[in-house]
């Protein structure tokens, strides 16, 4: 494929994408890029609890496939702002193909195709964003669990009350038991079985049907990088994080007692690189003034994911 220059991009900042995103403002946006840059392929790989479309962006369609996700968690929303900080600019940079540097970017379009879910939960950064949504048939219950409270800043869960990174098939009956929710809550409860949510099953129906090289999932907070599962991880983990360390200043924490995740679920099942990437430091959510020095710190780990 040819990349013709977009002069329209390079004229004015038609998207910023420095900014919280609710999911309407990301549909927007990812319909924007698509119409600045047309080599791109927007997808729905499902639709969360109340409906709202969970988006995938397609980038190339090299021989190297790498998937990228944001905001599995509620109130780590602040993740999506910056995977779309990092989208914006490769993409840009691919399409002017002008310099040496741009020439690489059109080098790692041509040797990748990133998979790209910036929202896992919409419903749930909704809340947390907007309060609590205009159906009545879950205000009692958000209520509820969230202690009466009209305050959703600190919610990670899906609108059920279900923590996404928790409905993993790895290992679940351990997080099952030992995890203190044991009905909905703000956070980690795992639910009654592993992958009854619908925003946990969308992910992990992508992974099953893309054969993907390597995962990354994006969280905060600790400025750490969780790399292995069990030892079930290839040595070209240990490789692949020591440039993601290198480049970012993050610490490559390998063991962890944690199970029933995303990243651990691909890691055991497929014996291939997963990364779970705790961006910026603090309490969540992260103030959203840390967003400059996040996105200085993490963005070697994005582009490295497609070059290593």
């Amino acid at each position: 494929m040819t990349i013709q220059k977009n002069t329209e991009v390079n004229d004015g900042n038609l998207l910023y994408t420095k900014k919280p995103y609710s999911s309407d403002e990301l549909y927007d946006d990812l319909v924007k890029l698509e119409n600045m840059y047309p080599f791109i392929k927007r997808n729905i790989i499902g639709y969360s609890v109340l409906g709202k479309p969970i988006m995938e962006v397609m980038v190339g369609n090299g021989p190297k496939k790498i998937h990228m996700n944001g905001s599995f968690h509620a109130n780590e929303w602040i993740t999506t702002s910056i995977m779309m900080h990092w989208l914006h600019e490769y993409l840009e940079l691919v399409s002017k193909n002008s310099s040496d540097k741009e020439q690489g970017m059109i080098d790692l379009y041509k040797n990748t195709s990133l998979s790209f879910v910036p929202m896992v939960n919409p419903d749930g950064v909704d809340l947390v964003l907007n309060g609590i949504p205009d159906i009545t048939e879950y205000e009692a219950a958000l209520l509820q669990m969230n202690n009466l409270s009209i305050d959703f800043s600190q919610w990670k869960a899906n609108i059920r009350g279900i923590d996404l990174n928790n409905q993993y098939p790895v290992n679940w009956e351990i997080e099952k038991q030992r995890k203190i929710p044991k009905a909905p809550a703000p956070r980690d409860y795992p639910g009654d079985a592993p992958l009854t949510e619908p925003e946990a099953i969308a992910l992990a129906e992508l992974v099953e049907k893309a054969n993907f090289d390597r995962v990354l999932a994006f969280h905060t907070q600790g400025e750490e990088i969780y790399w292995g599962y069990l030892r079930k991880e290839p040595e070209e983990a240990e490789h692949i994080v020591k440039e993601f360390e290198k480049l970012s200043g993050y610490k490559a924490v390998r063991d962890i007692d944690s199970h029933a995740g995303f990243r651990d679920w691909y890691v055991n099942k497929w014996r291939k690189p997963g990364f779970t990437i705790e961006l910026g430091n603090g309490v969540n959510p992260l103030p959203f003034d840390q967003f400059d020095e996040i996105y200085k710190k993490s963005k070697g780990i994005f582009y490295s994911a497609l070059y290593m």
